[in-house]
């Protein structure tokens, strides 16, 4: 009974600090609930988001039907050429991490999508968060669909993983 209460003060002390004792990490799903497909509008989907180094951003589709070429340029990014991409991206669902400052390409792998707005450039931000914090929901998805929204993460793993160490120590 006492290991039990010992994780249930763990894991309320890292709910309940969360960000403050690390850097807020944020999980993008690239076109939110329709994930990479044109009916998702991904430029307005990215438009006002701050994407920050250390988030992370997810490309969802169908990848019998569809791929991700991150290229080098804005004149790559513009033409839709990935003749000579960074990489390809073909899983299905893809987690990529924004680990640098920068911009950073991604155009769909079939010309067509391209031409017709499936692309998209992320400006990554320096680490850090100079502006104010603006609230953020969480939303969660079944397992069999895609994951919708943006999930925020926070840094407080550390703190559960001692909390633990703690409750095995006193067995």
């Amino acid at each position: 009974m006492a290991i039990v209460n010992m994780v249930m003060a763990v894991v309320i002390m890292a709910a309940t600090l969360g960000g403050k004792l690390g850097a807020a990490q944020v999980h993008h799903v690239v076109g939110g609930d329709r994930g990479w497909d044109l009916s998702s509008d991904v430029a307005s989907w990215s438009s006002g988001r701050s994407f920050r180094v250390g988030d992370k951003i997810w490309f969802a589709y169908a990848a019998a039907q569809e791929s991700i070429a991150e290229v080098n340029s804005p004149e790559e990014y513009e033409s839709c050429d990935v003749s000579n991409p960074i990489r390809m991206y073909t899983d299905g669902i893809d987690g990529i991490p924004l680990d640098g400052e920068g911009i950073r390409y991604f155009v769909s792998g079939k010309e067509e999508s391209c031409k017709n707005g499936l692309k998209l450039h992320v400006e990554v931000m320096p680490f850090g968060n100079p502006e104010p914090e603006k609230p953020r929901v969480a939303v969660a998805a079944a397992a069999p669909t895609t994951p919708s929204g943006s999930a925020r993460l926070y840094g407080s793993s550390v703190l559960l993983l001692v909390g633990l160490w703690l409750c095995h120590m006193a067995i």
